[in-house]
């Protein structure tokens, strides 16, 4: 099996090298990564550009490559170049994600968007991130992600897209698995106006709405408040089935055609 590993946080990010070190031991590992930080970067890819791919040593991987796109660039590309070099790609792992991918998180998320960009071209594949901007316990982590590539996601749908979301805690006091649908993930935010060289600048900063009476079986958020691993099948699908025919039914649309 080959899998392809990507992130986020960049090529030199403490969290992809304990993910390509952990999935080593069942499959070889490609790795294709941005040379910088582009967390938050949401879907975006390169278009009108061309986008430089730099070869790199990369510890546990058979071949690596440092590149200046965004994630989503990253496994467009990187499955390109990679077979180019008549190397096939079974499935797709972005992460491990410095800070959690829960709820709405997952609409701005580089690294959910770079799971999903698999799915779209085709190979099962998944998110995992580490709820902690400056992670401590990656041990956890790294065995959901080498379970998550043993499982037989053809059995289930061929584009299967897992967002796995861990404590950073010991394994000894995670309390288990809990697969569940995305929550809401709000926050205590607000923009810090800041002075540049270019004139005024606004900054975000904030930090997670903690939520007193949620359970760990309603969504992702609430498992991980319960200090469980969270798993969720994602889609690109974005359609809300539920409303078509109230909006199909709308006057609005009538006069035309």
């Amino acid at each position: 099996m080959n899998i392809l590993v990507v992130n986020d946080d960049g090529i030199n990010a403490k969290g992809i090298h304990h993910l390509a070190e952990a999935l080593s031991e069942v499959a070889d590992i490609y790795v294709c990564a941005p040379h910088i930080q582009r967390s938050a970067s949401g879907h975006g890819i390169s278009i009108g550009k061309s986008v430089c791919v730099e070869p790199v040593h990369f510890e546990g991987a058979k071949q690596a490559f440092s590149m200046q796109g965004t994630p989503a660039d990253c496994v467009k590309i990187g499955l390109v170049v990679f077979q180019e070099a008549g190397i096939e790609i079974h499935k797709v792992f972005s992460g491990i994600n410095h800070g959690g991918n829960m709820g709405t998180d997952t609409v701005y998320s580089g690294t959910v968007s770079a799971a999903l960009e698999g799915a779209i071209c085709g190979l099962p594949s998944v998110a995992v991130s580490i709820n902690a901007r400056d992670p401590i316990q990656y041990v956890s982590a790294g065995k959901v992600a080498v379970q998550a590539a043993l499982l037989d996601a053809s059995a289930i749908d061929r584009t299967l897209t897992l967002n796995i979301n861990v404590p950073d805690l010991p394994e000894s006091d995670i309390r288990g698995v809990k697969v569940t649908g995305l929550g809401t993930r709000e926050y205590h935010e607000w923009y810090e106006r800041v002075e540049t060289e270019l004139g005024v600048g606004y900054q975000y900063s904030g930090y997670p709405v903690f939520y007193e009476d949620l359970a760990a079986d309603s969504n992702d958020v609430g498992a991980f408040q319960a200090n469980y691993i969270s798993i969720t099948p994602l889609q690109f699908d974005l359609t809300n089935y539920r409303l078509i025919e109230k909006v199909r039914a709308c006057d609005a649309w009538h006069g035309f055609g």
